[in-house]
């Protein structure tokens, strides 16, 4: 298996044509199939499926690819650093759940730099991602909260992946409310007083179980459940619809958020905010500020 076999099956996937995939990589099509062939046999999977207007990814060709893309990513990145093939830009990535606090860090982190050029990149996903980006270094932090719940869940995953769970505070649960919420005026609510208005919660992707969600109270039966993948898309939600989001009283100075309280909730549970990164790992001088940064909300 060769990382040039890699980028030979992704291009194929991307196209969904053994011939476009051969014009975009400048290769003949026999010596592309080839190649893929030679591939199957040594992994002794089909990859792709031939049909009459092109190729199909197989399921085990597109949980090999997912692999293959992060292998060719990390080949790349090696490339760029240690080959002078990319560009000398500083360059520093994290991922996280979605979470004010980490984004204002982010914010303060490159405004303390002020360099000429740079190339940082942050993604706010899902829970899963995020530990998947960490993982394979595609993120050198990751941003995450746990709750009572999936905290010892967590615990186990973060190890298999020889990752490492550093808290930086914890806090109690809180319902996220327009000011113009019929119950805006309570000091203090209940997840039963809202039952009849509409939940927000972040979409986990394939990750249905209860443990992925970075809410608390996870496994409360709600019965109205709106579920995003984009922080301001709930905030408009919960202003349009009189929803309410579960959190940790964590908005800062986000999207809307001038529109929205934290009323302290009747059920508790506890969200530990905090980072992960690679056990063993060293950290970039930047990584190191934006952990500071994150400190500073302590």
């Amino acid at each position: 298996m060769t990382i040039l076999q890699l980028k030979y099956v992704i291009a194929i996937d991307e196209e969904c044509s053994m011939r476009k995939a051969a014009d975009r990589l400048y290769v003949s099509q026999p010596g592309l199939s080839s190649a893929v062939r030679d591939l199957e046999r040594e992994l002794g999977i089909q990859i792709f499926q031939r049909v009459h207007n092109g190729v199909v990814t197989t399921s085990a060709g597109a949980s090999f690819i997912a692999y293959a893309r992060s292998a060719v990513e990390q080949f790349e990145r090696v490339e760029e650093k240690y080959l002078g093939k990319g560009n000398d830009k500083p360059s520093f990535s994290v991922s996280m759940q979605h979470y004010t606090v980490a984004v204002n860090a982010f914010i303060e982190t490159v405004k303390e730099y002020d360099l000429d050029e740079y190339q940082f990149s942050i993604n706010e996903t899902q829970t899963s991602e995020v530990i998947e980006d960490v993982k394979t270094m595609k993120s050198e932090v990751g941003v995450i909260a746990l709750s009572d719940f999936n905290k010892n869940t967590f615990k186990k995953i973060f190890a298999d992946a020889s990752l490492e769970f550093n808290e930086i505070f914890s806090r109690n649960t809180y319902a996220y409310l327009s000011k113009r919420h019929p119950l805006a005026d309570r000091e203090e609510i209940s997840l039963e007083e809202l039952q009849d208005y509409p939940c927000m919660v972040f979409d986990q992707g394939s990750n249905t179980s209860f443990y992925y969600r970075e809410e608390a109270l996870a496994t409360y039966d709600y019965k109205k459940v709106i579920s995003t993948n984009e922080r301001a898309t709930s905030m408009e939600l919960m202003l349009g619809l009189n929803g309410y989001a579960v959190g940790a009283a964590m908005l800062g100075d986000s999207i809307n958020s001038s529109e929205i309280i934290a009323i302290k909730l009747k059920e508790e549970e506890t969200l530990t905010f905090g980072y992960i990164v690679r056990k063993g790992g060293e950290l970039s001088e930047m990584a190191q500020t934006f952990i500071e940064k994150l400190q500073q909300y302590k």
